[in-house]
């Protein structure tokens, strides 16, 4: 089951109420909850994973409330809709276990930790490796930018956790277009990003080239000008 919340305006099919908050969508044409039969349920907002799986578990009928975003192109979810005394018994069930999973969550968050401090040691060190002549404090920049944890940036795709050498050179590469060119001002200076890439390109090049050695610039000359920026 899914819900809509809708960026524009619309009127229900059936009883002709507007504008909706939330919508149903059957055979294309839009519901409020009460005409598909879900004005009995509550909304649960997404944030406790905990809560939401409970509550889901313990509702005969829930429904996913997903909204488009539009600068991703995606629709995403925002929460749930689920019945009244589902919502109470999970809140009941994770209140009574609240500080085992609280200790639970500490021990993750260390954990995680520990694994991240390691992930960027070992960037830091593949940079170095194909860029020998970057400044040790540049290198590890790099590398703890690129590789936060849920920032979507090089470092955290799959290739960046393998180490990939095209990934590696296109963080070293997105950091010396914002940090070393222009290419900032630029998009200030409302330059369409495309045309601002080529015009930094050379720059880019050239900081790469001082940095490597045996043959390294040849890698960062492959990288592709439509990679995506860090930020």
């Amino acid at each position: 089951m899914l819900v809509i919340q809708p960026r524009r305006h619309h009127r229900c099919a059936d009883c002709d109420r507007a504008p909706l908050r939330h919508i149903v969508l059957e055979s294309g044409a839009p519901l409020c909850l009460d005409c598909a039969d879900m004005g009995h349920l509550v909304f649960l907002p997404r944030g406790d994973t905990a809560l939401t799986r409970r509550a889901r578990a313990g509702s005969s009928l829930s429904a996913v409330v997903v909204r488009f975003n539009r600068r991703r192109r995606r629709y995403e979810r925002q929460g749930v809709f689920v019945e009244e005394p589902a919502l109470a018994a999970a809140e009941a069930a994770c209140l009574a276990d609240a500080e085992a999973r609280a200790r639970r969550r500490a021990r993750d968050a260390r954990r995680r930790a520990a694994e991240d401090v390691r992930f960027t040691a070992a960037l830091t060190a593949e940079i170095l490796r194909l860029f020998p002549h970057c400044p040790a404090e540049r290198a590890r920049d790099i590398a703890e930018h690129t590789s936060v944890r849920g920032s979507g940036r090089v470092g955290r795709s799959a290739a960046g956790r393998a180490l990939d050498e095209f990934a590696v050179t296109a963080a070293v590469r997105a950091s010396v277009r914002h940090l070393d060119t222009e290419y900032d001002a630029l998009l200030m200076a409302r330059v369409p990003h495309h045309r601002a890439r080529a015009r930094v390109a050379a720059a880019i090049d050239a900081v790469l080239a001082s940095w490597a050695a045996d043959g390294s610039d040849e890698v960062a000359s492959r990288v592709a000008e439509d990679q995506p920026p860090l930020t």
